[in-house]
């Protein structure tokens, strides 16, 4: 990627934090003190958990698929997501979890068990087939697993008050919350930016990985340790929130050659752009509606042509 791009990725996240924070704009014209409490404790919290959560999608969407070297396995696909809402559900429902760093661990726990059960199920190469395969499997099991543990919880609202939070929700976060979810996101992403050269070279074969001083099954574990960390702090937060973690990385290989590795950053970039977008446009509207809404109208057209394209590749 060229440094006029990743300005201009840069440039585009930042003026659309700061829209998404000051807008609506009436709230410049405030009194002070009612301008700072409702930017700093109701905007600020949400702008950061937006453009983090989106951020974190882009990063693990980018490095899973670097890992499986297949361009579907995005969190939401690979059950990672799935994974870390059973996760919190468990933590918060049936162990009476309640602060947000404890349930970001439940999280996390969820997506490393959902990531590490395809591992074993499809492998680190497995086909398109068999990665979507194992990815809807584990994704409706932990569903299946997500709504029996709500229908049998200790509340009997416990349905009611997980609705908006499994669609994907920002409203009503504490910059506490923010924090529980983007300071262990944020550091696992670092940590995955980290081995971006090292995911470069997996992408040639792990012969050439491991010729080259890497540990092809040390860096997937680690790869998915990450990821399962990232994913599963903002999903206990703000729930799931779907392709953005597949769309992302698709844009963001197309600024650099194709590259999996050295599309991290970028597909971080993207991502943050793609979540404050979606977020900007559901409060534009006149009735309450998830994010998660939003992003899976915009991303399933993108999903499925991927299939059919995966599909015309391996046709003879």
């Amino acid at each position: 990627m060229t440094r006029c791009s990743a300005l201009t990725l840069l440039t585009a996240a930042v003026l659309l934090a700061a829209a998404h924070l000051l807008t609506p704009w009436p709230i410049l014209s405030l009194n002070v003190d009612l301008r700072r409490v409702l930017l700093v404790e109701l905007r600020l919290p949400r702008t950061l958990l937006v453009a983090g959560y989106g951020a974190t999608l882009g990063v693990t969407g980018a490095a899973l698929q670097a890992l499986f070297a297949n361009p579907l396995a995005s969190p939401d696909v690979t059950g990672s997501s799935s994974g870390a809402v059973l996760g919190a559900v468990l933590g918060g429902y049936w162990l009476g979890v309640t602060e947000p760093l404890a349930l970001a661990a439940c999280g996390a726990a969820g997506a490393l068990i959902a990531l590490t059960a395809l591992l074993l199920l499809a492998g680190r190469r497995a086909d398109t087939a068999t990665l979507l395969l194992g990815g809807i499997g584990i994704s409706l099991a932990c569903g299946a697993a997500t709504s029996l543990a709500l229908a049998l919880a200790p509340s009997p609202f416990a349905f009611y008050d997980a609705f908006d939070w499994l669609m994907g929700s920002f409203t009503d976060r504490s910059l506490g919350q923010a924090a529980a979810a983007l300071v262990p996101a944020s550091s696992a992403c670092i940590l995955l930016v980290r081995r971006a050269h090292a995911l470069d070279l997996l992408a040639l074969g792990e012969d050439v990985a491991a010729s080259l001083g890497h540990r092809p099954r040390r860096l997937g574990n680690e790869v998915v340790a990450l990821s399962a960390i990232a994913i599963g702090a903002c999903v206990a937060v703000c729930g799931a929130i779907g392709f953005v973690g597949l769309i992302a990385p698709f844009l963001a290989r197309a600024l650099t050659s194709g590259h999996p590795g050295r599309a991290l950053v970028p597909a971080a970039l993207v991502g943050a752009i793609l979540l404050l977008l979606a977020d900007l446009v559901t409060r534009g509207l006149d009735r309450a509606v998830p994010i998660g809404i939003v992003t899976a109208l915009a991303g399933t057209p993108l999903f499925l042509w991927l299939i059919v394209h995966q599909r015309r590749g391996l046709t003879p």
